[in-house]
Formats: C-alpha cells, sequence, structure tokens
C-alpha cells in the first residue's frame, strides 16, 4: 500500500517496529520530532529532495502611509523630513510590471520614496524640501522596499544560491537595437546555410567582453537568515520596480508532493529514528523485570538502531547525485 500522508507514513513506521502486536513506547510528539528530522536529512541529502528552480524578486521602493490625500502634492526628487524623528527619504517612482507600461509615483495617502535615512515615527509630521507640502504619519506607516533594505527575503525552503541574474540580461534579445539580436537577425536566418561556428565565436566574445567591462551582480546568502544580499551600486545599476530572478535550490513540500512519503529511504529511515527514540526511553528501565519474565532491553535495541540508521546515512551519501556548487 502506499504512503501518500504524512499520518500514513507514521503508521507505517510503527507496525514496521511491531505496532499493535507490541506497545511502541514512544510519546506522539517524540514521533513527530523524528519525522521531520527525517525529512529534513532526506532534503539535504537526497538528489530528489530539491529542485532547482528560479524565483523573481523586485526591486521595490519604501512605501510611507500619510493620514491625507495630498501624495501627488510632493515634488518627484524632494527630499522629505520628518519633523520629530529628523529622518529623511526622497521622493521617487517605481517602474510597472511589465507588460504594463509607465511609472508608480506618490498618490493619495502613499508615498513612493527610497534613500530612507534615520527611524520615521508614527504620527509625526512630514515636509516636503521643495514643495513645502506638509503630511501626518499614519500607524505603522513606512514598509521598507528591497531598494533600502539592501538585501532580498527569500523562503525558509530555499537552500542554496547558484547564481543572480538581471532581468535586463534576460529581456535584452528583445531590442531592436541590442547586438545579440541584430546578429540572430542578421547571421542566423538560414541554420542551413550558415555556420554557426561564426556566432559561437562572437557570442562567446561578446560574454568576455561583458565580463570584463560590467562582470556579474555579486552576492552573499546564509540560509539561516534568509536573506540575499547584493553587493553592487544599487543607485546605479538597478532600477526600481524591474526584477531579479534567483537561480537556487528550493526543498520539496511533501504536503504538495506526496509521493515523497512513499520514498523507499525516508520510510527505513524514519522507522530506524523512531526505533532510537524507543529504545532512548525504554533505557531508563534497562534490567527491571516485567510480569511474565520479560526483561527491557533498551541498550541491545538502541545499538542495533544505531547500525541501521548509520548504514542508511552512508548509503544516502554513497548514491546520491552530486550537485553543481551553490552558496547557502
Amino acid at each position: 500500500m502506499a504512503v501518500t500522508t504524512r499520518q500514513e507514513l507514521i503508521e507505517y513506521c510503527l507496525r514496521q517496529l511491531g505496532d499493535p502486536v507490541v506497545e511502541i513506547n514512544v510519546d506522539d510528539l517524540q514521533v513527530e520530532d523524528r519525522v521531520d528530522e527525517a525529512i529534513e536529512y532526506w532534503r539535504q541529502y537526497h538528489f530528489d529532495g530539491i529542485e532547482r528552480v528560479y524565483l523573481k524578486q523586485q526591486i521595490t521602493a519604501t512605501r510611507i502611509v500619510i493620514t491625507t490625500s495630498v501624495g501627488d502634492q510632493f515634488n518627484l526628487g524632494e527630499t522629505i523630513t520628518g519633523g520629530t524623528s529628523g529622518a529623511t527619504a526622497q521622493i521617487t517612482k517605481e517602474a510597472q510590471t511589465p507588460p504594463v507600461e509607465g511609472f508608480v509615483e506618490s498618490s493619495g495617502t502613499t508615498l513612493i520614496v527610497r534613500n530612507v535615512n534615520g527611524t520615521f515615527q508614527d504620527g509625526e509630521t512630514i515636509t516636503g524640501a521643495d514643495s513645502g507640502t506638509t503630511a501626518v504619519l499614519d500607524t505603522n506607516a513606512v514598509t521598507l522596499g528591497t531598494y533600502d533594505n539592501k538585501y532580498f527575503d527569500l523562503p525558509d525552503t530555499v537552500y542554496g544560491i547558484n547564481r543572480v541574474i538581471p532581468f535586463s540580461g534576460v529581456s535584452s534579445s528583445k531590442n531592436l537595437f541590442d547586438l545579440q539580436y541584430q546578429l540572430r537577425l542578421n547571421d542566423l536566418y538560414d541554420l542551413t546555410s550558415t555556420s554557426i561556428i561564426y556566432f559561437k565565436q562572437v557570442m562567446s566574445h561578446i560574454a568576455l567582453l561583458d565580463l570584463e567591462l560590467n562582470g556579474h551582480a555579486l552576492y552573499r546568502f546564509n540560509r539561516m537568515q534568509g536573506r540575499l544580499f547584493l553587493d553592487v551600486n544599487w543607485e546605479t545599476e538597478l532600477v526600481l520596480g524591474e526584477y531579479m530572478v534567483v537561480e537556487c535550490y528550493r526543498a520539496l513540500d511533501p504536503t504538495q508532493w506526496s509521493k515523497i512519503y512513499n520514498e523507499p529511504w525516508l520510510k527505513h529511515y524514519t522507522t530506524a529514528l523512531i526505533k532510537r527514540q524507543w529504545a532512548v526511553n525504554i533505557k531508563k528501565f534497562s534490567g527491571i523485570q516485567l510480569p511474565g519474565g520479560v526483561t527491557l532491553d533498551g541498550d541491545s535495541l538502541y545499538n542495533e538502531a544505531m547500525q541501521e540508521i548509520n548504514q542508511l546515512e552512508e548509503e544516502l551519501i554513497v548514491k546520491s547525485a552530486p550537485l553543481e556548487f551553490f552558496l547557502g
């Protein structure tokens, strides 16, 4: 019978240990912990535990909510200052998400700003340096964008980063005046009569020039933080509203892909972990004779469980397919 849910996996493991013929002295919460431990280990080391995905991350401006609808009265590019906190920010605009053209600008009760310096206080009055417009901040008024944070928040399931791809680089072939577009248009119109060797040489040369002159976005990522930092000049190299594409490895979610629960190695490893927990529980009563002359032997059960765990972990490390290097 195929195992398709977490509860079915637990029941399968307990049956493997002798339930219901034998009473398994393990608490339900202990069983849940061992299942979590097994899935986490499977994700980290099994080649089927993670998948390579491309996540888009938008470069967003900071939003400030005010109590009156005077957002459009602030001038683009002017500096606003908090009357109490002394914090400052610059009124800006944000490119809209394609295929919508144009920009999102301050209007109504929402101000689009960047370069936030200091901490604005709820309820304080802000003043525009050029327009002289004043407004009162609402409660929890400031929502920092990725531009001011200088990092992207990634899901906990992201285990590592391969590379960061600027959106403009991905879509450059759509530009009529782009060199790659012209090469494809003029030199690759008919692959049966045009050698692809010349195209390959030119593209390699372009890639070398791009690397030497422009380089690639440097980044830092630590899984425990869950934040992707870009070590670039955010003001000159990035555009508000545009996207960065992150090539990364993300752990599979068993609730979405139920076949995970039926993976043979995972079932055996979970069973071994529960057996070890059972042994740890009864080791405290080792040597005590029960009614009927039965004596608890937690040490032997523990050693048996550890042997199974070690064998399964060694099997996983030896047989797992190697992955490309990633940062995480």
